[in-house]
């Protein structure tokens, strides 16, 4: 079975580097701009049940059914979300956090461990459940966060979190022939769904 991971289309957020979390921000004009079609057809794709990810499915899989699932959602960056570095640049908890490299619990937030469990629990059943009905292929479009815990823990070859980020409507197939003995998936190719003349 082949998988593509993808993240969601540009918004406002990302366009002003604030922490989006589990806020519900649509895509930007821009971002849909931004967005085509998907160069192959799927009937079914997994999104998360954030605005900006159900929108990008839209535009990349017109015809295919989305399927929500609530624990794909971003990591909660609690007090952080709706705020840029800059703005949090004197912030004690913020700079606590940043200097924890990230891994502590934010403020009124989620911890980076419990989000990445969260996720890849997720991301793992459905990989069980698509393999055990027979399909050949899988789709997600969720978040830069959900992209990296589940990259980060399954991919081949091996990455750290931060290095798995694709870019807005950007990802990677992922080949889960070994999924079954191993809970491991090969990096076929990353792939980025935004028209040339917007990159």
């Amino acid at each position: 079975m082949k998988i593509y991971l993808l993240r969601h289309g540009l918004t406002i957020y990302n366009t002003e580097k604030r922490y989006q979390g589990q806020r519900d921000i649509p895509l930007s004009a821009e971002g849909l701009a931004m967005l085509r079609k998907a160069d192959f057809d799927t009937d079914l794709v997994y999104v998360s049940p954030l605005t900006r990810a159900r929108q990008t499915a839209q535009v990349l899989f017109p015809t295919a059914r989305q399927v929500q699932v609530p624990d794909l959602r971003e990591m909660c960056f609690g007090s952080f979300e709706g705020r840029n570095y800059k703005e949090m640049e004197h912030d004690p908890d913020y700079l606590a956090w940043v200097q924890a490299n990230c891994e502590t619990t934010c403020p009124d937030g989620e911890r980076k461990t419990d989000f990445c469990n969260r996720t890849c629990a997720a991301f793992s059943k459905l990989v069980d459940e698509n393999l055990a009905q027979g399909r050949d292929l899988m789709v997600i479009v969720a978040h830069g966060g959900t992209q990296m815990s589940v990259m980060e823990r399954y991919a081949v070859p091996h990455k750290e979190y931060y290095q798995w980020c694709a870019p807005n409507a950007g990802g990677y197939l992922l080949d889960a022939c070994d999924w079954q003995t191993q809970h491991i998936l090969h990096l076929i190719k990353t792939v980025q769904y935004t028209k040339e003349e917007s990159r």
